[in-house]
């Protein structure tokens, strides 16, 4: 039996991610864009309300809400805004490997670092050289007595210059590819650790996004996440559900695109009529509505099939590119809904429209969205 209806908790839930986006988020976006920072107060803010630490389960003090219960939420601060979003959500990508492949003394300790303590998480999966393509990574942990000594550079990592601990992977086993990839967990007052370059960005600028270093930096073997060479498969695994997520902020950022898009076209006159009278126009918001509403569905379904503990790889590719996409063309036209003034910074669309680009590259491109889609459709029996 399908069932499209949310529980009333799931509507509660809506209904406090949207109030938190409306009046945290909407209300100093443009502000944060501008200065290219993430507001920290905000993310205290969501720590009181119980809108961040989603994932982490209720005996280690958090509200172990599901993934579609995630993805509610990720809609919302989307619409309030997808930069401040995006470092709100990190937390929740940083608790997956441990949930996947911890230990309960990691579990514990970590957890508890970002439930009591407030803390705020990264994961540093990405390099200068490797981003997509996970194989290609340098960083290097090298077993020694027992201790790992880590060394490598991880960029484009969100939250970078503000977490408290990070998700690193390296290689254990260079000669072994993808089976020589290890996972680990790493304090950012240990020594060698430093925060390089911040990068200043197109779009969601009010996300943290920086250079993280790793210089012969001494990790206990106590911090190493599952068994050595397991890290190929806890990211691919945490890609799964991520991907979902991800999606569901570009949702909420098409969602808040329509909106703008529809008060506009009903106020605004042209040829003596609104010129949401003009078929010309009706078709943009009407392809805008549905790209939304469809992208939606396909990130809901992809987390469901993650909840009930099954493979969810091809669904979770499935809404990455689709959502990615459609994000940018809802964005695209909304600007041009909007006309001239859309290209002014006086109005949310052309806001918008720099924030959608990055769905179309991180978590995956695109292209390699339709390469696992293609790989999963043409290998099966």
């Amino acid at each position: 039996m399908i069932d499209f209806d949310l529980s009333d908790e799931q509507k509660d839930l809506q209904r406090l991610a949207h109030q938190f986006a409306e009046k945290e988020m909407a209300s100093v976006a443009a502000e944060w864009d501008r200065k290219g920072e993430f507001p920290l107060h905000v993310f205290h803010k969501a720590h009181e309300v119980g809108l961040v630490n989603l994932n982490v389960p209720p005996e280690y003090d958090g509200l172990g809400l599901s993934l579609v219960d995630e993805c509610i939420v990720g809609e919302e601060l989307g619409w309030g805004c997808s930069g401040i979003g995006a470092s709100l959500g990190l937390n929740a990508l940083a608790v997956l490997p441990l949930l996947l492949a911890g230990n309960e003394d990691q579990k514990k300790k970590y957890f508890g670092r970002l439930v009591r303590d407030k803390e705020l998480a990264a994961y540093c999966l990405t390099e200068p050289s490797a981003g997509s393509d996970v194989v290609g990574i340098q960083a290097t942990a090298k077993k020694v007595g027992n201790e790992y000594v880590l060394n490598g550079t991880k960029q484009f990592i969100t939250n970078g210059s503000i977490a408290n601990w990070y998700i690193v992977f390296a290689y254990t086993d260079k000669g072994a590819k993808h089976k020589g990839i290890s996972c680990f967990l790493v304090d950012r007052d240990w020594k060698g650790v430093s925060v390089g370059k911040k990068e200043d960005k197109l779009g969601q600028r009010a996300s943290d996004l920086a250079q993280v270093i790793f210089e012969d930096v001494r990790v206990p073997e106590a911090n190493r996440v599952g068994a050595e060479g397991q890290g190929f498969y806890i990211a691919m695994n945490v890609f799964n559900r991520s991907r979902c997520t991800v999606s569901m902020l570009a949702v909420g950022v098409m969602r808040r695109a329509l909106e703008v898009s529809i008060e506009y076209a009903n106020t605004r006159q042209a040829f003596g009529q609104p010129i949401s009278s003009l078929q010309a126009v009706g078709f943009m918001i009407a392809e805008m509505a549905t790209l939304a509403e469809a992208s939606r569905l396909l990130c809901f379904k992809a987390a469901h099939i993650a909840d009930k503990g099954q493979r969810n790889s091809t669904e979770a590719a499935y809404a990455k590119w689709f959502a990615g996409d459609s994000c940018m063309k809802v964005t695209t036209d909304a600007v041009q809904v909007f006309g001239g003034y859309g290209y002014l910074k006086e109005y949310p669309v052309e806001k918008l429209m720099r924030d959608a680009k990055v769905f179309q590259i991180y978590e995956g491109t695109s292209q390699v969205q339709k390469v696992i889609i293609a790989k999963e459709l043409c290998s099966r029996r």
